[in-house]
């Protein structure tokens, strides 16, 4: 879709190419904005995962005044959907031109649509009952954190704080010591390791970087986190089998917060959860209220679901966390390039 779209007579919709910069300036202008809806995170995407990146904006007078930043994804296991925005928690419709901007997607012919996020457009289906964002200020300082805390997990926290472990932060040096442990990390919950290029368009692309918790010099925990606009978002992270009585995970997100802090960060984004898990819980023990995610969702047919709580996917999950780390980080990049 390349040529102009005609919405009303001062606001006009169609498909932007080359014009990362301009949309860039856009979107870290919106107060509504994540660093999900930067162009960097898709062309990341797009060279990480092989999923097309497309850029839908709504202009008035030449001025971008809404986005729509779309990921191609194409997967044999998964179907075909586009999504807003690949591999992220975050996106959908950033300002105005929520209508004309889900017209414009849907005559791109997939057979779904995904928006996670933003406003949703008038008859699309709305999901805010599967996902929980867990988000707040951080504290002054490292006591006033730990205060922050509630009682029980404060405590975890005191202990891991007591334990022989180093803090080290970096960004490509550290990289493949993370991506070790996050592919054992996911492997143990049954999910695919995404591709080593994600990870390393991301860090060479965006405002990123990686902390990582040393046991007797070797890496237990490690954490890949975004910065945008004062928020800290720690997004891919993880630790081995020795992290649990170590203490390192608890060791690492605290530690986050206070290298978080001294870059000069003043919010937490400790990301998304499905209602009535683990991970819910465990943010929930941090003092992070979960608040329920709005996404939608449009289809021709038969929605795409990648849900791994599908029962489908029941037995694929229990299989996964069986299979020997070394076969399961070779053969999950080209498994989870196509989950989106």
């Amino acid at each position: 879709m390349n040529a102009h779209t005609s919405i009303r007579t001062d606001l006009t919709v169609r498909e932007a190419v080359g014009e990362d910069v301009r949309i860039d300036a856009f979107v870290r202008a919106h107060p509504a904005a994540t660093p999900f809806h930067l162009p960097a995170w898709s062309r990341a995407v797009e060279a990480g995962c092989g999923q097309r990146a497309r850029f839908l904006i709504a202009e008035r007078a030449g001025e971008i005044v809404g986005f729509l930043p779309l990921t191609e994804m194409r997967s044999p296991l998964f179907g075909k959907a586009l999504v807003s925005v690949g591999f992220a928690v975050d996106g959908g419709v950033l300002g105005e031109g929520v209508e004309p901007l889900a017209t414009a997607a849907r005559a791109m012919a997939y057979p779904s649509i995904e928006l996670r996020g933003g406003p949703a457009p008038i008859g699309w289906t709305v999901e805010s009952d599967t996902y929980l964002g867990f988000s707040r200020p951080l504290a002054a300082d490292e006591e006033a954190e730990l205060l922050a805390i509630p009682r029980k997990q404060r405590a975890e926290v005191r202990k891991a704080l007591a334990n022989d472990l180093q803090v080290v932060t970096g960004t490509s040096e550290l990289a493949a010591e993370h991506y070790r442990i996050y592919a054992e990390s996911v492997r143990n919950l049954g999910t695919p390791v995404f591709p080593k290029r994600l990870f390393r368009e991301v860090l060479a692309t965006m405002d990123a970087d990686i902390l990582t918790v040393r046991h007797k010099g070797r890496a237990v925990a490690s954490v890949l986190s975004l910065y945008f606009k004062g928020t800290v978002y720690p997004f891919w992270g993880g630790g081995t089998e020795a992290a649990r009585a170590l203490r390192a995970n608890d060791r690492m997100y605290f530690a986050l917060m206070s290298h978080a802090r001294a870059r000069g960060c003043t919010r937490f984004d400790f990301g998304r959860s499905k209602v009535g898990t683990g991970p819910a819980a465990f943010k929930k023990n941090w003092g992070f209220n979960g608040i329920p995610l709005t996404y939608a969702r449009w289809s021709s047919g038969p929605a795409r679901d990648v849900n791994p709580l599908n029962p489908k996917y029941a037995l694929m999950v229990r299989t996964w966390k069986k299979l020997p780390l070394p076969i399961a980080t070779l053969v999950g990049p080209w498994i989870s390039r196509g989950l989106g």
